[in-house]
């Protein structure tokens, strides 16, 4: 993995660690091997060294490392594999971890975080499994429109390298993994490669208590500000969703938690009625403070772990189609959609304005929730993958 799974900052890391916990419980022994910007303290391995059998983490280079900016100009990477990759150490220890086997599995999280791995698993022809969590071809817009006006034209450059690593990536492993039906099929076009879907989940019990305040007429909004989505998703509610609420209901109230918030939202939209919280280590708690979830998502991909914790809570959505992909929810019975910040900010008013019909809608969703998604139907289907590597599969030679 290119992060730590431990803490949970991001729906990605949900992801890994409630998969790795399912493994864990049903037997699997997991090397686990990550580079990641941060240190492995000792609540990461606390959290962790239970569920894997050996834990391996080494220190990825800063951004803006003189190294990382000379191969992001010269090595024809895209940035972002560039900051995961050439990596010397990594690739080191991966090889000899590999010497080591046969391995069952070789997983690898992000075609961005292949890079340091490709050449020992070509040179000992190791199938590996990879997973894309989401098509990063499509954030183009999302991801490169935040760029400085003056360095659009690299932007431009970095997007078709993206694109062209992409493919080249994906279409080195023997398994192509997914989160959605949609992404799976955009996956396997890319690729040429057989892709399957594992789909996100949801911790159900851990929410399962969870009773939305109704009488706090405020709506929140959970992310990890180090995924462009999220930051255009926040920026477009303040700029045009939140003043058209306020137009015709001014007591309404928006929380906005979650790791990575840019220190200028504060001053840039300093209206008291919005509440910056950032990094909350208990979900549960800010959930119980809030009448709804408002995830005006305009791009991104997979399944919205966010989203669906919204639901498990029981929480009344307000969102777009695209923070929907993958969840198979009905429009009107267990979330409010629209498209437009106008359709937006009149389902959000009526939502928080007619607390019986949203406790209903909320129940519908936390319903769905619980016969749809859960993490063992997750690992079920990283289990099936597996066993497609099996000598003698078509998927393994």
């Amino acid at each position: 993995m290119p992060y730590l799974p431990w803490p949970i900052t991001s729906g990605g890391k949900a992801r890994q660690f409630h998969l790795l916990r399912q493994l864990a419980e049903r037997g699997h022994q997991v090397t686990l091997l990550v580079q990641s910007k941060t240190l492995a303290d000792e609540g990461v391995l606390q959290a962790l060294r239970p569920l894997v059998h050996e834990l391996i983490v080494l220190p990825r280079r800063a951004l803006k490392h003189p190294l990382t900016l000379w191969h992001a100009a010269w090595s024809g990477l895209p940035l972002l594999a560039t900051v995961n990759g050439h990596a010397p150490a990594l690739s080191a220890r991966f090889s000899r971890l590999l010497a080591q086997g046969p391995w069952d599995v070789v997983h690898i999280e992000h075609s961005y975080g292949l890079a340091p791995f490709a050449e020992a698993l070509r040179r000992q022809g190791q199938p590996f499994v990879i997973t894309e969590h989401n098509v990063e071809s499509e954030l183009g817009a999302a991801t490169y429109g935040k760029w400085p006006a003056a360095l659009r034209p690299l932007a431009r450059i970095d997007q078709a390298r993206a694109r062209r690593w992409e493919r080249e990536a994906l279409s080195q492993a023997a398994l192509v993994l997914a989160v959605t039906e949609s992404d799976a099929r955009s996956l396997a076009r890319i690729s040429g490669r057989p892709t399957h879907v594992v789909g996100n989940g949801v911790d159900t019990r851990a929410f399962a208590g969870v009773v939305p305040d109704a009488t706090s007429r405020t709506a929140l909004f959970l992310g990890n500000y180090e995924y462009a989505p999220n930051v255009d998703a926040v920026e477009w509610a303040l700029t045009e969703i939140w003043p058209r609420v306020w137009a015709q209901a001014p007591e309404l109230r928006f929380r906005v938690c979650g790791h990575g918030l840019p220190a200028t939202w504060r001053s840039r939209f300093p209206d008291p009625r919005i509440d910056f919280q950032g990094y909350v280590p208990d979900l549960t708690e800010v959930q119980s403070r809030c009448a709804a979830f408002l995830a005006p998502l305009r791009a991104g991909g997979g399944s919205k772990l966010k989203v669906l914790e919204a639901m498990a809570a029981g929480l009344p959505l307000v969102t777009t189609p695209e923070g929907l992909t993958g969840l198979g929810v009905e429009p009107g019975v267990q979330a409010r959609v629209g498209r437009r910040p106008d359709e937006l900010a009149q389902a959000l008013i009526e939502v928080l304005g007619q607390p019986e019909r949203a406790r209903a809608m909320g129940e519908a969703a936390r319903a769905h929730v619980g016969r749809q998604f859960d993490w063992a139907r997750s690992a079920d289907q990283l289990e099936a993958a597996y066993a497609l590597l099996r000598p003698g599969s078509p998927e393994a030679a």
